[in-house]
């Protein structure tokens, strides 16, 4: 069994990129199952009904969130009725939507995808190492795979949250940061890890946005309005290999896909 899974998707670039690559890639790994980060798939800033049903549409089988899943207000109209959206686990008390579930796929496959947001550099929500904690004990028994989306910024934040679920968890696969990292590997204890998948949007951009926007805020330390940026698109991510049962990863591969325009 294969695993697409998508770094986050930024704007109309990154579905842009959506419908140019995926059918290419799942074809040519023959993907059972897709995942993708879409915290920013509307104009940058959360997500839309209309974005998330485009990108349920293209072939993607879930979507996860993080830091910005409340961003674009609309969400609390859908967040509650579409199973295939997951928003981070850890936070805390009620909280519309769901951090996790369990998903059929392939032949029965059982493939369980859990949301979760790091701390460090971030807003302090709900220990996410306890959180999850909970959330495998409850669905071990239940799910082939377990795939983690962990979306944090700090690289040890997340090197060491992976390496506490290492053995219990199928993968533990980094978003956030747009950049991808190259650090893909299987754990010790059989869990495939990177601490970054990448980012699915404009390739000629910083983090997505545009770099003029981005420079100037920089210099000047004064608000400015970050646009998404145009042009050529990328598609990044990782491709999980695991053996017919689904209880062990037998490789991960980063894939990353750019037009040329």
């Amino acid at each position: 069994m294969n695993i697409l899974v998508i770094g986050d998707v930024v704007g109309r670039p990154g579905r842009k990129a959506i419908s140019t690559f995926l059918s290419r890639i799942i074809k040519e790994y023959d993907i059972t199952f897709t995942i993708a980060n879409a915290e920013n798939a509307a104009g940058g800033r959360g997500l839309s009904r209309k974005v998330m049903e485009e990108l349920l549409n293209s072939g993607i089988d879930v979507l996860t969130m993080g830091n910005h899943v409340w961003d674009n207000k609309e969400i609390f109209d859908f967040v509650d009725d579409q199973p295939r959206l997951i928003r981070p686990a850890n936070y805390p008390g009620y909280c519309p939507g769901e951090g996790y579930r369990v998903f059929l796929a392939g032949f029965n496959m059982k493939i369980a995808v859990i949301n979760a947001s790091g701390r460090i550099f971030l807003p302090p929500l709900d220990c996410p190492f306890q959180v999850v904690d909970d959330i495998v004990s409850e669905i071990k028994d239940k799910a082939d795979a377990i795939i983690i989306d962990f979306h944090a910024e700090a690289t040890s934040e997340k090197l060491a949250f992976a390496h506490y679920f290492d053995g219990r968890v199928t993968a533990v696969l980094g978003t956030h940061t747009h950049i991808q990292t190259a650090d893909e590997r299987i754990l010790p204890k059989g869990t495939a890890y990177i601490t970054d998948l990448g980012m699915t949007g404009p390739s000629d951009s910083i983090l997505g946005m545009d770099k003029e926007q981005v420079i100037k805020k920089l210099l000047t330390q004064r608000p400015v309005r970050l646009e998404v940026a145009k042009g050529p698109v990328q598609l990044q991510g990782v491709v999980l290999n695991l053996d017919k049962d689904a209880d062990k990863v037998l490789n991960i591969r980063r894939v990353s896909y750019t037009d040329k325009e």
